[in-house]
């Protein structure tokens, strides 16, 4: 049904706040990724983040940060770089857009339940960029000013 939407060209036009919305978590996301990734002391920094908010941390979640990520830290640490810079640059073309969407939702996820933040606490951003993220997924973003609108004719995953 959104489909048949955005072949229309008011629709289109109408819809242009959820570019905008899709380009800003892009650059939020690439900007933090690239600085991940251009980081020397990232790994470091993550172990000791989640080392400290590791009381907070679902009991079920703690479990796996201590017996997965933190003994893998250097492995887990260049993903988290390089799986916020590709979701980034993805979002921001508006390239493969759901799949970027909805990986960059796991991703918020992963953050927020190592935090371990309450769901309406006010720092806890990971919430919304969550809700947002599901949103771009759902929505065909990418099809709005973006590469998936040349491109899904021609591939189906990008529909």
């Amino acid at each position: 049904m959104i489909d048949r939407l955005l072949s229309k060209g008011r629709t289109k036009i109408r819809l242009w706040p959820i570019a905008l919305l899709r380009v800003y978590t892009g650059i939020f996301f690439a900007y933090h990724g690239f600085g991940k990734l251009s980081n020397d002391r990232f790994t470091d920094g993550m172990v000791g983040f989640l080392e400290r908010r590791a009381d907070s941390s679902p009991e079920f979640y703690r479990a796996f940060i201590e017996s997965v990520v933190l003994p893998n830290k250097a492995i887990f640490a260049g993903l988290v770089g390089f799986g916020e810079l590709a979701v980034g640059l993805a979002l921001i073309l508006g390239l493969a857009t759901r799949y970027a969407a909805f990986a960059g939702a796991f991703m918020a996820l992963n953050f927020w339940l190592a935090k371990g933040e309450a769901l309406l606490a006010g720092s806890n951003h990971d919430v919304v960029w969550l809700i947002i993220l599901i949103v771009l997924g759902l929505i065909p973003a990418g099809k709005v000013a973006g590469l998936d609108n040349g491109l899904s004719d021609r591939y189906r995953l990008l529909r």
